[in-house]
């Protein structure tokens, strides 16, 4: 179920995409922690709790996913969700990451195109990314090989443990393209 990206991703290994469950949390949990502690990359706070990662990647809303390596280890996973409720419920929003020894495989890229089939399979029609980090200069060229475009500039709008107040951007694409 990977639809088409602009850079195809550059398989190393096989990986399975696949729903998360209760037992994959504790990687889960690794993955999340290590990435939200440098402060360089998401908004969460480099000390933010297990039940509060557990509460907004898996569950109020959100559904978690995992990419598993050949020898079944979590590599990477990824959060779904509604972007808005309500009248905005047709629009989907999901972050991704991926364990520090796996980065530059293709991961992300796998999951993100899993990610806009599985939304538009879930009936939205576009996905929308509200916190793109300025700086974190892969996710941006990432997000834009899978055919999002910047669509907004909220200047000096995250605290960066490096550079002090950087940009963020909101990326957007439609999903008509996507086989869902």
């Amino acid at each position: 179920m990977q639809a088409m990206l602009k850079t195809a991703p550059k398989p190393v290994q096989n990986w399975q995409v696949e729903p998360a469950s209760e037992a994959d949390w504790p990687a889960i949990w690794a993955i999340f922690s290590d990435v939200v502690k440098t402060g360089d990359t998401y908004s969460y706070a480099p000390d933010t709790s297990y039940d509060l990662a557990m509460d907004v990647w898996v569950r109020n809303g959100a559904q978690g996913f995992v990419v598993k390596n050949d020898a079944g280890e979590v590599v990477g996973t990824y959060s779904l969700r509604r972007n808005h409720y309500g009248l905005g419920s047709h629009v989907a929003n999901a972050g991704y990451m991926v364990r520090a020894d796996a980065r530059g495989q293709g991961i992300a890229q796998a999951m993100c195109a899993h990610s806009l089939a599985e939304a538009k399979r879930q009936g939205c029609i576009s996905m929308q990314f509200n916190y793109v980090v300025s700086t974190n200069t892969r996710a941006v060229e990432c997000w834009k090989s899978a055919g999002f475009q910047i669509i907004g500039v909220s200047p000096k709008s995250f605290r960066h443990s490096q550079h002090g107040l950087v940009d963020i951007y909101i990326m957007h694409r439609f999903l008509d393209d996507i086989k869902g």
